[in-house]
């Protein structure tokens, strides 16, 4: 299970929007609840190059496979969050650079000492990539499955379109994150104790870090609150547990029943 990162590298590329009718928005503007969505997913997109930072202070940056692969991530996820900020723009809503400057210079004081835990953590274990690529593995699947559920929930035509194009790249990301983690995990039980350690303590959905807890808990809600989006919660659970050492965490649906439980 070895994804090919040369490939990966030449496939990466600036998402294809100019084909995209934003225009469509103005006379089928999206609901409430999926513009609310898409704030969040919006900003958490654009703070891509932030959770960069915190990767590349530890060993993962003496890979030079993960290296090249973050940069093309990073590079994609950002026009991911330019063609949310589009179709955001296309409502009369703030986005792009003056948004996401506003969400930066309300972050707390932890997220400023993030580079110095990582780094020093880093520096008592030789596995923390192998815990960055689980982590990033999950981030991802439960990214792209976001978006499906937008898709569903929303059901616009534009979006939907915009939206898959996202999710097919992301799917890319998760084929890197998931073969790097099965290859590290595999090679180390020591690897496989200390990421599961730290996924069942600190894992929480993507932006909880960034996001006020009303909207984690609302985004949540709306996408995977029901059956539907419950069963793709198991799914990714089921997915993630094909990772070595990694079984039965059910990481996601276990915190989706505790953000349910204490709403």
């Amino acid at each position: 299970m070895r994804t090919n990162v040369a490939t990966l590298i030449e496939r990466s590329a600036r998402l294809e929007t100019q084909d995209i009718d934003f225009g469509a928005f103005g006379s089928r503007p999206l609901d409430p609840s999926s513009l609310r969505c898409l704030r969040y997913m919006h900003d958490v997109e654009g703070h891509t190059i932030c959770y960069l930072r915190d990767i590349l202070v530890t060993r993962a940056h003496r890979d030079p496979e993960i290296t090249a692969f973050l940069a093309c991530w990073s590079y994609e996820e950002h026009w991911h969050g330019q063609a949310i900020a589009q179709v955001l723009e296309a409502h009369g809503e703030e986005s792009g650079a003056s948004r996401l400057s506003t969400m930066r210079q309300k972050l707390s004081r932890n997220d400023s000492i993030r580079p110095a835990v990582f780094s020093a953590v880093s520096a008592l274990t030789r596995h923390l990539p192998a815990v960055h690529m689980a982590w990033g593995a999950l981030n991802e699947w439960t990214t792209q499955a976001g978006y499906g559920r937008l898709i569903e929930k929303a059901q616009h035509p534009v979006l939907t379109e915009l939206l898959r194009r996202i999710m097919r790249q992301e799917g890319r990301h998760i084929d890197f994150y998931a073969s790097q983690a099965h290859t590290r995990l595999a090679a180390s039980p020591s690897a496989q104790r200390l990421t599961r350690q730290l996924l069942r303590r600190w894992w929480a959905p993507v932006g909880s870090g960034v996001m006020p807890k009303s909207e984690v808990r609302f985004l949540a809600s709306h996408l995977f609150g029901d059956d539907q989006g419950l069963e793709v919660a198991r799914r990714i659970d089921r997915q993630f547990d094909r990772l070595p050492g990694l079984d039965g965490l059910e990481l996601f649906e276990g915190t989706l029943a505790r953000m349910f439980a204490r709403a």
